[in-house]
């Protein structure tokens, strides 16, 4: 059936076509239902919400996820058709039975993520298949070559290419900008694309919202690494792992984190991005994402052991982490202290000691120094601002957006309620704290950490400070403060 397209100036969180009552009647359609829409050699795949109101009989709307892919005007005449239900529904009703997937079964359904042939709740049924039942180390392999292989993928000749990722859960771990600034001024190139927040108070990629575009196009991309060396962009708006964006959203919803998928996830991107040499940071501990140390080296073994498979020259760091890394927590605050490590005006010191470590490893991999000689080159580099000048160049030739960073308009400090040392700081309680006080979305909120575990404090000295663009946000967060109690200070 042709009906005339109109455009809709919400969006909808997920890519849904709006028919009209009427419609849907004639086409037997009904709610959660797969729909398709083409026009000319223009074609995808969604699900159905009908409604009455907003739209004419013979109109047809798309939410702003589908527009933004399949870009079409509003006043077109598209085709709208039933969509019946495709085989890898029948595939993840396997792998929740228990059994293990094959290599083409495993790209069928990631395919079908891809073009949107499954639903949230079927996506969500394969999420929690691979969640309770596992997969074993050939399936975690095929389900990290269908990501990678379903999408852009980027090829480079000539310099050494590599990339680093953390596993997130700690607050204010925003060491990639500096890293990707100290190894791109050696001469590595650096093609790095980052996530936003899950349940963190901010992702690497929120945190460089605040200073520079990050949402660029495939093309852009490859122009700002061609340029500078390196980027450090969004990785859901370039087509390089779009399977993987899907399901990361769908185990927001679930809160759930599948090892394998986890594994597929991080490596299919670096892949994807034509790394060669790729270091891991495994941070864990209470409130990492990484709770244990052994599930950290049952971890790092099978990054080793699917990484190899793809011929990656890939190193796994562990570090317990018991605490936040730097002073700020959100976007500006995080941007502040990469700011302070790069010019170096009085940095947080643990922020800029990760970050060297880390570059390190990098600069003895791609051989750019000798095995022991790594920190101290990185540090060389720091200190002469050949990295700021890196990232500098990075921001100007992504976009620089020339806004203010300042802490959102109202702040509270939160003061010790007695002399002694600081014995515990949660990194889950602190980046919950945050999100309280609306980070990441309020570039601006967030928290200011004052004291670190080990530090001496007097009483009625600060803790934190509390930032929000809201007044409500800000009185919730001193509530849930008061309850939690995130930090504890004692003798």
């Amino acid at each position: 059936m042709k009906l005339k397209l109109k455009k809709l100036s919400f969006d909808a969180g997920r890519p849904v076509v709006f028919l009209h009552a009427d419609s849907a009647k004639r086409l037997n359609i009904h709610v959660g239902d797969r729909v398709g829409i083409r026009h000319k050699n223009r074609r995808l795949i969604s699900i159905a919400d009908i409604v009455k109101g907003f739209l004419r009989p013979g109109e047809v709307a798309l939410s702003k996820e589908i527009l933004r892919e399949i870009q079409l005007k509003e006043g077109l005449l598209v085709d709208v058709t039933s969509v019946p239900e495709p085989i890898s529904t029948h595939l993840i009703s396997k792998k929740m039975s228990g059994r293990e997937l094959s290599k083409a079964e495993i790209r069928q359904i990631i395919k079908d993520i891809v073009n949107n042939e499954l639903t949230e709740a079927e996506i969500a049924y394969f999420v929690l298949g691979v969640y309770e039942k596992g997969m074993t180390l050939k399936e975690t392999i095929y389900l990290t070559e269908a990501i990678y292989k379903t999408g852009h993928v980027l090829f480079w000749s000539g310099k050494k290419t590599a990339d680093k990722h953390s596993i997130g859960g700690i607050p204010g771990n925003r060491t990639t900008p500096i890293i990707v600034s100290i190894c791109s001024a050696a001469g590595i190139l650096m093609p790095k694309t980052s996530s936003r927040a899950i349940t963190s108070a901010s992702g690497t990629a929120d945190t460089l919202e605040c200073i520079t575009k990050v949402d660029l196009s495939f093309q852009d991309l490859k122009k700002v690494i061609n340029k500078t060396g390196a980027c450090l962009a969004w990785g859901g708006s370039l087509g390089i792992a779009p399977a993987d964006d899907k399901l990361i959203r769908v185990e927001r919803i679930l809160n759930l984190d599948p090892e394998s998928q986890l594994i597929a996830s991080i490596l299919a991107k670096k892949l994807a991005a034509g790394s060669k040499y790729v270091l891991l940071d495994l941070p864990y501990g209470s409130g990492a994402k990484i709770p244990t140390k052994a599930r950290a080296i049952r971890l790092k073994r099978k990054f080793l052991e699917v990484g190899r498979y793809f011929k990656l020259h890939i190193k796994v760091i562990l570090s317990y982490v018991n605490q936040p890394i730097g002073n700020g927590i959100g976007p500006v605050l995080e941007m502040l202290d990469i700011l302070k490590v790069l010019k170096r005006q009085n940095p947080p010191l643990d922020l800029e000691s990760k970050s060297l470590i880390l570059s390190g490893h990098i600069l003895e991999m791609s051989g750019k120094a000798e095995k022991g000689k790594g920190y101290q080159l990185a540090l060389e580099i720091l200190n002469s601002k050949k990295a700021l000048h890196k990232f500098n160049e990075i921001i100007n030739a992504q976009g620089r957006t020339g806004l203010p960073l300042k802490p959102a308009k109202r702040s509270f400090a939160i003061k010790s309620g007695s002399s002694g040392k600081i014995k515990s700081i949660s990194n889950a309680l602190i980046n919950h704290l945050a999100r309280i006080l609306g980070s990441p979305a309020d570039k601006g909120a967030g928290i200011y950490l004052h004291r670190h575990i080990g530090d001496k404090v007097k009483k009625a000295s600060p803790l934190v400070t509390l930032y929000s663009e809201s007044k409500t946000r800000l009185k919730e967060a001193l509530a849930f403060y008061k309850k939690s109690r995130p930090i504890h200070v004692g003798n």
